[in-house]
């Protein structure tokens, strides 16, 4: 069988995380059979699933948080009332929200106590190599850092795991796809502690179990993990007419029906009204989670809180619901996952995904057509976009996004993370922080969000200081072979064999349209 060098370019920038370096062989495995080496891995559909020994569920990383900030907070408490009587005479400095914190919700704590990943060290992970030796000051003695606590320590294991994962894959469309779908039902772990105990778990159980299954159990599963349920404040949502709605001066929260129309399921323009949201609003009253305590269920699970749903019947999309407790929500999802609109918008997003900003019309007409003849099946759905000649005859125009930048170089460079903390600093320079968008939309998914001359110039900055610890090591010519090899255009080859030295031939190598392109 011809080997196809352009086609095997677009099988693994396009639908892959790039090749692998060492004896991978990944460049000619795609060449000689471009669209067979990216549909192998979805036969292998538990390989989607990531168990990684001492990963735990959702329900015990909640049990976890809640008595690790339980503790935190009784620690608070005892350091108040024993502050000295002397501390109260006299004037006395601003006392900081902080140290009033008896009646504060679980949401505001856990806002308040996100641990933040240890700092970056700008001249480490940017650009100090570009740092002009009279400028820089004597560093100060720096404090010994301080020990993890069980959310960060939580945090980074969930990102190693998921990281490893994407740098050892054979074509990593598996991988491109989860990172597509938990972008599509995001959150965020800056949300607060809790969610960032729980980001990782959230795409393990609610999203890689059904990238290549149906999107109704997906959706299902998203809008009634505990992470959705935090991150857009179900939890607080009461019923008007329910017993605790009568009982609180609370009501109804619209966040998570306002995105589950607009975000997940129909899209801007799908057809629906604020009174659908608002009904809709009703009608997933109760989807909660039980807390440290257990009165509704095991802590960290989902639950269905009978006393804070509305009752009654009620109308989404022109359809009325009748009072079913949590079967009424799950009755809505259900439509909403087979509505025409969603299959167009699913389709769009993903062919503007993986194709281009301007989707072509008739492939996401086509990819809609299967998203509904086959209820939802995301697996004939990817299919369906391999089997098409658009994704394969379309220019190779949109700019990685930064995750899948460092994630190619890591493969490139057969580096496998054992530690995830370059990454997550490279991933903050960058503008795109691990499972912390900055609003339920998500991460941008375009060339104007990931092109601009700023965040160029910190790619180069973060590619310079990887040719610098990895150059001597390494053959940048050879490493182009492994890229692209004859697509390599002529313009990168004379740079990459004219290049001053091997590191900053490997720097521009990382910069190179045909790795920084998909």
């Amino acid at each position: 069988m011809a080997r196809d060098s352009q086609a095997a370019l677009v099988a693994l920038n396009r639908f892959g995380f790039g090749a692998r370096g060492g004896a991978s062989g990944d460049f000619v495995n795609a060449a000689s059979d471009p669209r067979g080496f990216v549909k192998a891995e979805m036969s292998r559909p538990n390989g989607v699933l990531l168990e990684v020994p001492g990963l735990q569920s959702t329900a015990a990383l909640g049990k976890a948080v809640f008595d690790y900030q339980f503790e935190i907070q009784q620690g608070r408490d005892a350091a108040a009332k024993s502050a000295p009587a002397a501390a109260t005479e006299g004037p006395q400095p601003p006392v900081e929200a902080k140290g009033q914190r008896r009646n504060l919700s679980l949401n505001s704590i856990a806002m308040d106590m996100a641990p933040k990943e240890p700092p970056a060290k700008p001249q480490e992970n940017v650009n100090a190599s570009m740092t002009p030796p009279e400028t820089m000051q004597p560093a100060a003695p720096r404090p010994p850092p301080q020990p993890l606590n069980i959310i960060q320590k939580t945090f980074r294991a969930e990102a190693l795991a998921r990281l490893q994962r994407a740098v050892i894959a054979d074509c990593g469309f598996a991988e491109r796809l989860v990172v597509f779908w938990s972008n599509h039902f995001c959150i965020s772990a800056n949300k607060g502690g809790v969610a960032r105990m729980w980001a990782g778990s959230f795409e393990r159980e609610a999203i890689r179990p059904f990238v290549l299954g149906r999107f109704a159990d997906m959706l299902k599963a998203v809008e009634q993990h505990p992470a959705m349920l935090f991150f857009l404040d179900n939890q607080q949502s009461l019923g008007p007419d329910s017993r605790a709605g009568k009982n609180r001066n609370r009501g109804l929260n619209e966040n998570l029906a306002r995105e589950i129309l607009e975000l997940h399921t129909l899209g801007v323009g799908g057809g629906y009204s604020q009174d659908d949201v608002t009904s809709l609003a009703r009608i997933i009253t109760g989807w909660t989670y039980a807390g440290r305590q257990g009165q509704l269920g095991a802590p960290g699970t989902f639950v269905f809180n009978s006393n804070a749903h509305q009752p009654g019947a009620h109308a989404v999309m022109g359809k009325s619901y009748e009072s079913s407790g949590v079967a009424q929500g799950e009755a809505v999802l259900a439509d909403l996952a087979r509505h025409p609109s969603t299959a167009k918008f699913i389709a769009t997003k993903f062919v503007r995904h993986f194709v281009a900003d301007d989707p072509p019309p008739a492939l996401v007409a086509r990819l809609a057509d299967v998203f509904g003849k086959t209820d939802g099946d995301l697996k004939a759905l990817a299919t369906a976009l391999v089997d098409s000649d658009e994704a394969w005859k379309a220019p190779l125009t949109k700019v990685r996004s930064p995750y899948e930048f460092l994630v190619a170089s890591g493969r490139l460079l057969a580096q496998i993370p054992g530690d995830a903390g370059r990454y997550l600093n490279g991933l903050n320079v960058l503008g795109q922080p691990l499972w912390a968008p900055a609003g339920p939309n998500g991460f941008p998914d375009s060339n104007a969000a990931w092109a601009a001359p700023e965040g160029m110039k910190l790619r180069l900055d973060i590619s310079a200081q990887i040719a610098s610890r990895l150059a001597d090591t390494i053959d940048p010519r050879d490493l182009l072979e492994l890229v692209a090899a004859d697509a390599a255009s002529i313009e990168t080859r004379r740079t990459v064999e004219r290049a001053e030295s091997r590191q900053q031939a490997l720097a521009l190598l990382l910069m190179s349209p045909e790795f920084q392109r998909r």
